[in-house]
């Protein structure tokens, strides 16, 4: 990992690119990771409801307290925050968001950091665990995690609860490892479709939701495998994944249920999504993509093949390259994309 200059702040505009959360999530990460200082200003310009929201807070505070870091501006709806991180400390960290924000946004602040650290680390986050704009905790734990063990990151992953907007209650346990051998990744060719597993969950509502949405998913996939999950929690909600797995990856798919959108329709869009990659040869999906930016900047880079660059992984690539020296680049290929992280 090669950082910038330390002596000076990194000043960021956070109506940059697509305007979101994720600017500052990242922005957090590598602040802690470098050692180097940032201003953000217009957080979350491009939302609706711009500024800190509970969710992006509780980034900042977990940031804070594993870091023991200074900061100015951190308070709900701010639109500006300086974090100044002192140290970061490896352990066993607990964290409430006291609402249904993203647990798995809040994991992937701190994931970078603490997998960078001589130690191994344990935390808990509480809060919502499948919602609309994030990635789920089935996407992470059959997507995200297996990608980046292939660089030989190591993290155990649990949903102990499962939560869904609006109450939220949900709750996630990870063991985050020490990095100890970085790998070059390497992900051109998917190689053959081996299996294709559809999986749905109904939380307190009922059940045949979910073995409707199956049942369309064997009609226009034809699945290898079919199961509806039994969740825990109290919230109300329906998830509906289906896992393909490759000789050489694993990709997710996710659609949540919605008020007046029947358990079909639900189906049917996912089964949109999958047959969409299916026919493509790329490898990491939309949100795959800008996920594993990140981890190849601070390794030993690679490459691999995307189905779409979003403004999202454009966004993402910027902030990594203020505070990294490094260089991200994609390139168009036919129909799909190439990406590539040179340290």
């Amino acid at each position: 990992m090669n950082a910038r200059v330390k002596n000076t702040t990194i000043q960021i505009d956070g109506s940059q690119g697509e305007g979101g959360g994720q600017i500052l999530r990242t922005a957090l990460s590598l602040s802690m990771l470098t050692g180097i200082p940032f201003e953000l200003i217009n957080i979350r310009a491009g939302r609706k409801k711009p500024g800190l929201m509970r969710q992006h807070l509780v980034c900042v505070q977990a940031s804070q307290s594993i870091s023991n870091a200074k900061t100015e501006g951190a308070e709900l709806h701010s639109q500006k925050l300086y974090f100044q991180p002192q140290h970061v400390q490896a352990g066993t960290y607990d964290f409430q968001i006291g609402s249904a924000g993203s647990t798995i946004l809040v994991l992937q602040t701190l994931l970078p950091v603490l997998m960078m650290q001589k130690q191994t680390s344990q935390i808990s986050i509480h809060g919502g665990t499948h919602n609309p704009m994030a990635p789920t905790a089935d996407f992470i734990s059959h997507c995200f995690l297996p990608a980046i063990q292939r660089l030989g990151i190591h993290v155990d992953f649990k949903c102990e609860r499962a939560g869904f907007f609006p109450i939220g209650a949900g709750q996630i346990n990870a063991t985050v490892y020490p990095w100890q051998h970085k790998m070059k990744f390497s992900g051109m060719n998917k190689g053959k479709l081996i299996s294709s597993s559809g999986y749905a969950a109904a939380l307190n509502i009922p059940s045949n939701i979910a073995e409707r949405e199956l049942d369309v998913l064997n009609q226009k996939l034809n699945l290898t495998e079919q199961k509806r999950l039994n969740f825990q929690g109290i919230s109300q909600g329906n998830t509906a994944f289906v896992l393909l797995n490759y000789e050489q990856h694993q990709q997710v798919f996710t659609r949540l249920g919605e008020m007046k959108k029947s358990a079909e329709t639900v189906a049917h869009e996912l089964a949109k999504d999958v047959q969409a990659y299916i026919a493509s040869d790329a490898v990491a999906d939309e949100y795959l993509t800008d996920q594993l930016l990140l981890p190849l900047a601070l390794g030993q880079g690679g490459e691999f093949t995307a189905t779409i660059i979003s403004q999202h992984a454009q966004t993402q690539a910027q902030i990594i390259q203020k505070f990294l020296d490094c260089e991200i680049r994609f390139e168009a290929t036919g129909k799909n994309f190439k990406v590539s992280v040179q340290v």
